[in-house]
C-alpha cells in the first residue's frame, strides 16, 4: 500500500488505509466518500503496477451522471496525483436489459478501472473488485446485490459506501449487520469537522431548514419507511438521469399539475410527457412566495414551450379558485381542470399516484434531494374520525407540494381510464368560460387499475 497522493483527513486516513476485503461506509453527505475511495482504487491500481501485477475495479453508480462524475473528479485526478499515464476510453455496455454507457482508464501493465451506472445487468458483467457508491439510492438494491456478490466471491474485493436512505434496501441490512466479516466506518458530520473539515455545522443545520433530512443525511440516522407513503426504494426505482429536462422534450402529449401556493408553501408546476405508456418528467417549477402575476406567467411559459398539452389540473382549494378561473379563460376549460383537496379527492389523488411509481410508469430526475424529501415527507394517517388523511411536516418547504403536484400531473394524465368521481369544483360564474362547461364533468381521479 502506498501514502496517499493527496492529503487526507484523519477520517478519510483511516478509511483509505483499511484494505478489509469487503469494507463499507456510512457516511454524511460532501464528506468524500467517493473521492476517498476512488483514490484507494487508483492506490491499489499504482501498487500492482509497481509490482509487476495488474488489477480490475469496476464502479457502478446510481446513473451515468454519477458514474462520470467518479471517473472524471476521482480516478484521472488521482492518476495524475500518481503521475500514472493512463488512456480514458468511452464506450457501451450491452446487457439484457439495454445499453449503458461505460467510462474506462487503462493504465500501464493492463490494470484497467471502469465506471458504469449499476443495475442487475452490469452488476453481473465483470469479474472485479467493484465499489457500489451511493449504494442505498441504488434501485433495485437487492436484485443487484444478488447479481453481484457470486462475481466478487472469487477473491477480489468490495467496496460499498452511502448515506443512509431508508431501511428498505440493501444498503441497511449491510451497514446495521453486528457480523464481523465486514469492517465498518462510520463519519457523520460531527465527527468529520471534528477531524478538520471545514464545515459550519450550524450554518448548514438553518440553511437546510429540513430536521429528517438533516437527520438522515448528516447525523446518519435511518428514517422509518413505515408511514412513508412513497419509500426510497420506490423513489429510487423511478429516477432516470434524462428525467427533468425541457430539451429532451419529444413533442408528444403533455399532461401538467399544479399545486398552488402564495406565502408559507410552494407554488410547483410538474410537467409530463407521455412516451409509450411511460411518464416522464419534463420540468418542474418551484417557487416560494411568488405572486398570482408571476405564477400566471410562468404557466403561460409552460404552455408556450410544449406544443400539445392535453391536460391541466389545477389545486383549485381556497386561494386556488381565481387563479384555477384565470387559466381555464387563457387555455379553455376544456384542458384545464380544477381540484378540490377534500379528503376523498386527495385519497384518489394519492392512489393513483402511488400506483404510477409502483408499476414504473413515471420517470423522474435522479438525485433531487429536495424532491425526493418532499415526495417522502407525504404521510398516511387516521383521523380521530377514522377516516384517512394524508399529513406531511411543515419545514419551511411547504407541505410535500410537489409531490401534490405530481400526482395532479399524473391523474390528469390517466383522466380517461376508469374514472371515479369526487367532490366536484364549481368553475367561475357561468359566461366567464363559455356556457358549455358547468364545471361538474371532468373532475375525476382514475382508479389505480387505470395504470
Amino acid at each position: 500500500m502506498s501514502k496517499a497522493a493527496v492529503q487526507l483527513y484523519p477520517y478519510q486516513q483511516a478509511w483509505f488505509r483499511d484494505r478489509a476485503r469487503f469494507k463499507l461506509g456510512l457516511f454524511a453527505r460532501q464528506t468524500g466518500k467517493t473521492f476517498t475511495t476512488t483514490l484507494e482504487i487508483t492506490d491499489d491500481c499504482f501498487e500492482a503496477i509497481t509490482q509487476g501485477k495488474r488489477e480490475r475495479w469496476v464502479i457502478l453508480s446510481r446513473g451515468e451522471r454519477q458514474a462520470k462524475e467518479a471517473m472524471e473528479e476521482g480516478i484521472k485526478r488521482h492518476c495524475q496525483a500518481y503521475s500514472l499515464g493512463f488512456k480514458t476510453l468511452e464506450g457501451e455496455f450491452v446487457g439484457a436489459d439495454g445499453t449503458y454507457k461505460q467510462f474506462d482508464v487503462e493504465l500501464p501493465g493492463g490494470s484497467k478501472i471502469s465506471s458504469l451506472p449499476a443495475n442487475p445487468d452490469t452488476a453481473r458483467g465483470f469479474s472485479a473488485n467493484v465499489y457500489l457508491d451511493e449504494f442505498a439510492f441504488h434501485a433495485d438494491s437487492k436484485k443487484i446485490w444478488a447479481a453481484l456478490f457470486p462475481v466478487v466471491s472469487n477473491g477480489y474485493k468490495l467496496r460499498v459506501t452511502s448515506t443512509p436512505n431508508g431501511k428498505g434496501n440493501k444498503f441497511y441490512e449491510l451497514a446495521t449487520g453486528k457480523d464481523e466479516t465486514w469492517a465498518r466506518h462510520r463519519v457523520d458530520i460531527y465527527k468529520a469537522v471534528q477531524d478538520g473539515l471545514p464545515r459550519d455545522i450550524e450554518e448548514l443545520r438553518t440553511a437546510l431548514n429540513d430536521p429528517d433530512i438533516w437527520a438522515q443525511e448528516y447525523e446518519l440516522h435511518w428514517l422509518d419507511e413505515a408511514s412513508a407513503w412513497l419509500s426510497f426504494d420506490l423513489i429510487n426505482a423511478v429516477e432516470h438521469d434524462d428525467a427533468g429536462d425541457p430539451a429532451r422534450y419529444e413533442g408528444g402529449d403533455v399532461f401538467v399539475g399544479v399545486d398552488i401556493g402564495l406565502r408559507r408553501d410552494l407554488f410547483v408546476i410538474w410537467v409530463f410527457e407521455r412516451v409509450g405508456d411511460v411518464f416522464w418528467t419534463r420540468e418542474i417549477i418551484a417557487e416560494r412566495r411568488a405572486s398570482f402575476a408571476t405564477q400566471d406567467e410562468l404557466l403561460d411559459g409552460v404552455m408556450r414551450r410544449y406544443q400539445r398539452v392535453r391536460a391541466v389540473w389545477m389545486d383549485q382549494t381556497g386561494m386556488g379558485e381565481k387563479p384555477v378561473e384565470d387559466a381555464k379563460r387563457r387555455y379553455g376549460a376544456s384542458r384545464v381542470h380544477g381540484v378540490l383537496f377534500t379528503g376523498p379527492s386527495k385519497l384518489a389523488l394519492a392512489t393513483a399516484g402511488k400506483q404510477a411509481f409502483e408499476d414504473r410508469k413515471v420517470r423522474i430526475p435522479l438525485g433531487d434531494r429536495d424532491l425526493r424529501a418532499d415526495l417522502h415527507k407525504l404521510r398516511k394517517e387516521q383521523s380521530p374520525t377514522g377516516a384517512p388523511r394524508f399529513v406531511a411536516p411543515s419545514d419551511g418547504e411547504g407541505h410535500a407540494d410537489r409531490a401534490w403536484a405530481c400526482f395532479l400531473g399524473l391523474s390528469a394524465a390517466a383522466q380517461g381510464a376508469s374514472p371515479i368521481e369526487f367532490t366536484p369544483v364549481p368553475s367561475g360564474p357561468r359566461g366567464m368560460d363559455g356556457p358549455a362547461d358547468d364545471g361538474r364533468s371532468d373532475h375525476r381521479v382514475p382508479e389505480p387499475s387505470a395504470w
